[in-house]
């Protein structure tokens, strides 16, 4: 069996983005706070490569009206 290695990374981050980052974590019962980091980074990783392909990501809200989302790089 492989063993998994990881490799502990120490943030310092305003309050307002903790505040975030501790609202997302309640609001997806994320088991951690790191739970909820590899989320956003996978999230925010499939968004980049599919920017860069070209495609765009559209937001279908309740009424059916789509929005396009800006990517922010």
């Amino acid at each position: 069996m492989t063993k998994k290695t990881t490799t502990r990374v120490q943030l310092e981050l305003p309050q307002t983005s903790y505040s975030r980052l501790k609202a997302l974590r309640e609001k997806t019962e994320a088991g951690s706070y790191a739970e909820v980091m590899k989320n956003a980074l996978r999230l925010y990783e499939e968004m980049v490569e599919e920017a860069l392909a070209g495609n765009q990501l559209m937001i279908k809200d309740t009424t059916g009206k789509e929005t396009t989302y800006k990517m922010l790089f």
